[in-house]
Order: structure tokens, then C-alpha cells, then sequence
């Protein structure tokens, strides 16, 4: 079946053979799909330099099976310019939707939770880019704001693919109370708990609910928790994309 134009981001590619690739795209109210491209001929430079991570494509692909065929696809928008830890992020981003969005599971939602958040790193470096010397100063807080936008697609994707958990009520239905302490249980979710040295706050668990990432606590904690919660999805094989901020 032929589709019409979608939007749709890269999120891997690589070779497969003679002259065509493997890719992997997240489609606009699909979710991701194998594609199939042939590159060859004389627009083959034109398409490699189309196809690549962070570019607004429009595709056009055809297939009734698993694997499709990419047809037809277009820039629609210029591609977002990464730099830095900004550019590890984004490739954070695509390697996590890669990894554990399914294939050819219908997800409407994922492909604009990830577009808003690329968007939000995108803005972030731009603004860096752009400030005086004088307020390079800021920049300790526009980590916290990198932070943020990570935990918050984490927590949110988990969400679309039905592994969410819920910050505000606990695992009875009662809301979290910010000055309780709870532990957290897979599957069940979070049970108040008289053992404060391995146990979140309720104040925690508040701020990350409301996507407040300014204490280094809440950050810390929520960074262990969304590893705890994506490990079962990623399996035993580490994601490259963080091997980028481990110190050289």
C-alpha cells in the first residue's frame, strides 16, 4: 500500500546491500517503521546529504509487510545544526526512540513528543550560542534545563508505550504527600515507606511531576529512576549515545 506524504525524523541508518540502506524512521502518526531506500546514480550525493539525523522530512513509502519501501522523500524543514553536549543529547534521542520504540506498533503520538523535544534542545544551544561572555554564567542552568527535557521525554515515551508511572498519587490511588517518603515498586508503583535513606520524597516525586529539575536531588533521583525504568526495555546492551559524556 502507497502512503502519502508524512512527516518524519531519521533515527538510524546503515548500510545493507548494493546500493541500498536500512533506515530507521519515526513517521508522523505511525510511530517507527524499517524503510528500505535505494541511493544510487546521479542523485545519490543530493539523497545522502537529505537523509540524515534531526532533518523534518516528507516521505512517501509503499509495503504491506513489516519492511517498507521508501519511494519518494523531501527536506521540509532545514535540518537542526547540534553542537557539544547539546549534539550527545539529540543522539541520546535518537538512539533511545530507535531502541525501544517498536516497530510497526501504531504510537499517533511519539513522533511530536520527540519532535517537541529535539525542538526544546535545539532552542537551548541556540540561545547559548548567541549570549555574551557575561552570561555564559548561565550556563550551569541551562544544563538543568538539558536535564529537564531528557527526564521529560523518558518519562513521557515510557508513557506512550504503556510503562508509565504516575509521580502525584501513589500506589493506592492517595495523592503523594510532599513531606512522606515512598519506595518504589515495578509494576506497582510507589509505596509509602518509613525507610528515608532508600526511598524518594514526596517533595521529589512532586517536582519531578511538574517537570522541576532546579534541585540537584530531584535530577539525581530522577536520572536512577528512569534507568531503573528503561533497562527491562534496552536489555544488556549499553546505548553508544552515553558513552559520549563519560569524561576523556
Amino acid at each position: 500500500m502507497d502512503s502519502d506524504f508524512r512527516q518524519a525524523y531519521l533515527l538510524h541508518r546503515r548500510p545493507y546491500r548494493d546500493s541500498q540502506v536500512m533506515l530507521n524512521m519515526l513517521v508522523e502518526g505511525v510511530g517507527q517503521l524499517s524503510m528500505l531506500a535505494r541511493i544510487k546514480g546521479k542523485r545519490a550525493l543530493r539523497q545522502n546529504a537529505s537523509l540524515q539525523p534531526f532533518t523534518c522530512l516528507l516521505v512517501r513509502y509503499a509495503g504491506k509487510y513489516d519492511l517498507k519501501y521508501l519511494n519518494d522523500f523531501e527536506i521540509q524543514s532545514p535540518p537542526m545544526m547540534f553542537k557539544g553536549t547539546d549534539l550527545y543529547c539529540a543522539f541520546y534521542l535518537n538512539e533511545l526512540s530507535h531502541r525501544i520504540i517498536p516497530v510497526n506498533e501504531p504510537l499517533d503520538h511519539v513522533f511530536c513528543l520527540y519532535r517537541e523535544h529535539l525542538k526544546q534542545l535545539y532552542d537551548i544551544g541556540n540561545t547559548l550560542a548567541i549570549v555574551s561572555h557575561e552570561e555564559q554564567l548561565k550556563k550551569a542552568e541551562n544544563s538543568e534545563q538539558i536535564e529537564g527535557i531528557l527526564r521529560s521525554y523518558e518519562f513521557q515515551l515510557l508513557h506512550e508505550l504503556g510503562v508509565g508511572i504516575e509521580f502525584d498519587y501513589d500506589a493506592f490511588g492517595a495523592p503523594i504527600e510532599e513531606a512522606n517518603y515512598y519506595q518504589f515498586v515495578r509494576e506497582v508503583g510507589f509505596c509509602p515507606s518509613d525507610d528515608i535513606q532508600r526511598s524518594f520524597s514526596g517533595q521529589t516525586l512532586l517536582a519531578i511531576a511538574h517537570g522541576e529539575y532546579s534541585s540537584l536531588v530531584s535530577r539525581r533521583q530522577a536520572k536512577a529512576l528512569s534507568r531503573y525504568l528503561l533497562k527491562p526495555l534496552l536489555g544488556n546492551k549499553p546505548l553508544k549515545s552515553r558513552e559520549l559524556f563519560q569524561p576523556r
